[in-house]
């Protein structure tokens, strides 16, 4: 599996393309909101051949879904995330006046509803939907056994974890969730976030003060 990794908007927020041999392609959060930041997404995509089989979020706050209409106007791809925080769509500018912004265009609503154990498969290559709410009340994350690797959205960063003061939040519950799903999985699993630096299971296993 190839990864490109994308860093977007002004909060910023790292978009993920993930691709295999076959070019079937599969994007996480689609965070772009500059004209710059769609410009890049569209020009790796199509200057590699890509085709785009499905846009995964792992959660529906606002800077995580600046870019769902653009891929769905380019690509005639819905986004998909699980239905408990489909309510954020309805609320989305309403976010966005909150941090000053207008958005420019409708947001699209969701496509299908992602659940827990779900396998997301493209090419030859397949993801396993996992449920982390706490963060949000709708959160998801995404591992490929095969590669190694889980792309955790906001819920486990390199040395913390997601805010849990936004509606829909509780730490309670993202601290389970992390145990329940994340401390499961191998210390050599490579840790895709939504912000910031890779990182491994291990190291948070060992390292990160919020784990446990």
């Amino acid at each position: 599996m190839k990864i490109k990794v994308f860093e977007f908007n002004m909060f910023p927020v790292n978009t993920y393309v993930l691709s295999d041999e076959t070019k079937e392609a599969v994007i996480i959060d689609a965070g772009c909101f500059y004209e710059e930041d769609k410009k890049a997404l569209k020009s790796y995509i199509d200057s590699n051949g890509l085709k785009v089989k499905r846009l995964l979020n792992t959660h529906l706050h606002l800077d995580h879904i600046f870019g769902n209409t653009f891929v769905f106007q380019t690509y005639g791809i819905k986004p998909e995330a699980n239905q408990e925080d489909e309510f954020w769509l309805v609320q989305a500018e309403n976010q966005a006046r909150t941090f000053g912004l207008k958005l420019s265009e409708p947001l699209i609503g969701l496509g299908k509803y992602l659940i827990d154990g779900e396998i997301i498969q493209y090419g030859n290559s397949s993801l396993k939907a996992l449920y982390v709410p706490g963060h949000s009340p709708g959160g998801m994350a995404f591992y490929s056994e095969k590669d190694s690797c889980l792309f955790s959205g906001d819920s486990l960063f390199h040395g913390s974890i997601g805010r849990t003061d936004l509606v829909g939040g509780d730490f309670d519950t993202l601290i389970e969730s992390i145990s329940s799903q994340f401390l499961t999985l191998p210390d050599d699993t490579v840790v895709y976030p939504g912000h910031g630096d890779t990182t491994t299971i291990g190291n948070e296993r060992h390292n990160n003060p919020f784990v446990r």
